[in-house]
């Protein structure tokens, strides 16, 4: 069994939590647009996950300047 441990686990969860974001981002904008994934349900709460998956990209982003 291999331990990540350091600079290379803190990198990997950087891309982890923008990489899920980027997805829920991707999502929230088509149910929006669309309205395929969730139907559409709630304007505001596509709204809200919009903003708030673009907050964690640009989190995970500056995290990730700060571990160069």
């Amino acid at each position: 069994m291999v331990v990540l441990k350091g600079i290379f686990m803190e990198k990997v969860l950087c891309y982890g939590s923008m990489g899920v974001a980027g997805l829920l981002l991707l999502l929230f904008l088509l149910d929006l647009a669309v309205g395929i994934p969730f139907g559409s349900t709630n304007t505001l709460v596509d709204i809200f996950g919009l903003i708030i998956s673009g907050l964690v990209i640009y989190l995970g982003f500056d995290a990730m300047k700060d571990l160069r």
